[in-house]
């Protein structure tokens, strides 16, 4: 198949690329950020997914399937621009637009689980029906969640398009890169103090393989993605080789971004308290999917990653 990813240049992106050419499948890809030493084989082209010339890639390419992966959902200590907020919105309008107007079977959006939100009353297992939970004093959570919600409302717009919307949890492996990365980059993970939340984490490569596998089988809906069983903060820093900090609240809210310490928004502090821990059994029945890895596999992997990795303590 003709398979056009959006975001090729990130983490996932490049691992998915990567994965999708390996099982024989022809792969271009779309992102504003370059990827200069991408392998023979993949057709890259450095395009902001949201700009007109990207049109012409879909025009050209007459992709079978797009895969968009042009979303954002770090936790940062800035808010960020206007446009940065409205980022995940803005690309996932013009990709599921390009793919109705030109004729793309299939349309595989790939959110993260954090669309469901951190609170004290959520279920332990949150499954693929539910809504998420309060955002609006989490801009770039808002953001994501436009962009789920967008891509979810194609199953009535467009029919004729095989749409999937995917729920990834947490990611981690030796790119360091992605949320939980930045959470654990610092030598000091904070912690609010009388907490200790589960951690759903999925091996980076195990994840392209989840998005390969969406690639190719014949399923459309909404999936959340997960791999080993979760393991709680405590653990999670410890075998990172990180200092977990635990904190009062109101204390922790002055540190963030000083001493040692990650920066992170005041409103993301929720997700240091409660879980956030999603149910995925429908996307291994509809895939076969079974990840590899194991969670200390993936901390490992971060912990000795090669990309700008300091002294281990």
């Amino acid at each position: 198949m003709k398979v056009l990813v959006a975001g090729v240049s990130g983490k996932l992106g490049r691992k998915t690329a990567l994965a999708l050419h390996a099982r024989g499948h022809q792969v271009a890809g779309l992102d504003r950020r370059p990827w200069p030493d991408a392998p023979a084989g993949l057709e890259i082209h450095a395009i902001d997914v949201r700009k007109r010339p990207a049109e012409d890639v879909f025009r050209r390419f007459r992709p079978d399937v797009v895969v968009h992966l042009a979303t954002m959902a770090q936790l940062s200590l800035h808010a960020g621009s206007e446009d940065q907020l409205r980022q995940n919105l803005g690309s996932t309008r013009a990709v599921f637009d390009n793919c109705h107007r030109h004729g793309v079977r299939r349309a595989i959006f790939v959110g993260r689980h954090t669309f469901y939100g951190a609170a004290s009353d959520a279920p332990l297992y949150h499954t693929e029906d539910e809504p998420p939970l309060e955002v609006a004093s989490f801009p770039a959570l808002a953001d994501l969640v436009a962009a789920d919600l967008y891509a979810g409302s194609a199953f009535w717009r467009f029919p004729a398009l095989e749409t999937v919307v995917l729920r990834l949890c947490y990611t981690l492996g030796p790119s360091r890169r992605g949320t939980l990365a930045s959470l654990l980059q610092g030598r000091l993970v904070p912690a609010v103090l009388g907490f200790d939340p589960l951690f759903q984490i999925l091996h980076e490569d195990d994840a392209a393989v989840a998005v390969a596998l969406a690639v190719e089988k014949r399923f459309r809906g909404v999936f959340n993605v997960a791999g080993p069983p979760p393991l709680p903060m405590s653990r999670v820093a410890r075998q990172a080789g990180r200092r977990l900090v635990p904190l009062p609240e109101p204390l922790l809210r002055h540190v963030l971004g000083r001493y040692g310490f990650t920066g992170l928004p005041a409103a993301a502090l929720s997700h240091l308290k409660y879980p956030v821990v999603i149910d995925d059994r429908p996307f291994r029945e509809a895939t076969g999917f079974r990840h590899e890895r194991d969670a200390d596999r993936a901390i490992d992997d971060f912990r000795l990653g090669e990309a700008g990795a300091f002294p281990l303590p």
